[in-house]
C-alpha cells in the first residue's frame, strides 16, 4: 500500500484508567491518566505536577510508574496499581478509548479529565491539518481549519511553518510506519534532492492516491541558453517492495517536507 497522509482517525483501541487522590476530608481530586496500548504492552503516563503541597510525593509517585512501565510492560503495571493503589492513591476502571495516536489521546484525556492544558499555538503545540488544509498553504485562515492541536516533541521548538497529519501504507517502511503520526515542515526551502516530501499529484481524485509522501530525486540538464532545467523527477519508496515512478514538472507540488515520526 502507498504510502498516504491521511486526516486524524482511531484506527486502535486503548485502554485508560485515572489516578486519584482519596484523602480524608477531601474531595477526590484526579492526578493522571495512563493508556495503554494492548497490542504493544507500552504506556503513556501523563499526571499533574500544579499541587501546592506534596508535589514530592507525587513526583516521586510518576518517577516510580515510569520506572515499572519501561521495565515490566503496561499489562502488568496496571493490574499491580489495580490490586495495590486503594487508599491515598487509587485507580478507576479500565475503559476503552479509539485511538490514532497515543502520545495525542493522552494529552486530550488528561485535558477532559484531570486539568486544563494550555495549548501555545506553534510554540507547545502544532495543528494536526486535514488534507485540503494542508494542500492549501500556509495562510492565517489555516487555524480555523486544524483539526486538532498536538504536542511537540519533547525539546522541540515549534513555528508556524510546522504541522502534523497521519501516514498510512507501508511503502516508506522502516522510516515511517503504517498510520503514524508525523510532522512535516511547509514549504521546504533550498534543495529537494534526497529528502522525503509530502507531495500532492494533480489530476488525481482519489486522496489517497493524491497526497504521497516519497523521496524526491531529479536529474537535471543545461540547455543551450544555460539554463537548468528537470531531465528526470522521480519519487522513491524506501521500501525496495515497492517501484518508484517519475512525474512531470508541472504535475506535482510540494506539500512539505517530512521531519519525524511524533508516534
Amino acid at each position: 500500500m502507498p504510502a498516504s497522509v491521511v486526516t486524524r482517525m482511531g484506527r486502535r483501541e486503548g485502554v485508560y484508567v485515572l489516578l486519584e487522590a482519596a484523602l480524608p476530608g477531601h474531595a477526590i481530586t484526579p492526578l493522571g491518566v495512563l493508556l495503554v496500548d494492548p497490542e504493544t504492552d507500552r504506556g503513556w503516563l501523563r499526571m499533574r505536577r500544579d499541587f501546592a503541597e506534596g508535589d514530592e510525593v507525587l513526583e516521586a509517585t510518576e518517577d516510580h510508574l515510569r520506572q515499572l512501565l519501561a521495565e515490566d510492560g503496561a499489562s502488568t503495571v496496571l493490574a499491580w496499581m489495580e490490586d495495590t493503589l486503594s487508599n491515598a492513591i487509587r485507580v478507576t476502571d479500565r475503559q476503552a478509548v479509539a485511538v490514532d495516536a497515543f502520545s495525542r489521546v493522552v494529552e486530550r484525556l488528561y485535558a477532559e479529565h484531570v486539568a486544563p492544558v494550555e495549548v501555545q499555538r506553534f510554540r507547545t503545540h502544532v495543528p494536526l491539518y486535514s488534507l485540503k488544509a494542508a494542500a492549501g498553504g500556509l495562510g492565517e485562515e489555516m487555524e480555523s481549519v486544524a483539526e486538532d492541536w498536538v504536542p511537540l516533541p519533547e525539546g522541540m521548538r515549534g513555528s508556524e511553518d510546522l504541522f502534523v497529519a497521519h501516514v498510512v501504507g507501508d511503502s516508506m517502511l522502516p522510516r515511517i510506519p503504517n498510520g503514524s503520526l508525523n510532522l512535516f515542515r511547509f514549504h521546504p526551502q533550498g534543495s529537494r534532492q534526497g529528502k522525503n516530501l509530502l507531495i500532492q499529484r494533480f489530476g488525481v481524485l482519489d486522496e489517497t492516491a493524491r497526497f504521497t509522501v516519497k523521496r524526491y530525486t531529479s536529474r537535471k540538464v543545461a540547455s543551450e541558453e544555460g539554463e537548468w532545467r528537470h531531465e528526470q523527477i522521480r519519487l522513491e519508496p524506501l521500501n525496495p517492495d515497492y517501484e518508484a515512478w517519475d512525474l512531470e514538472p508541472d504535475a506535482f507540488a510540494v506539500v512539505g517536507e517530512w521531519l519525524r515520526v511524533i508516534e
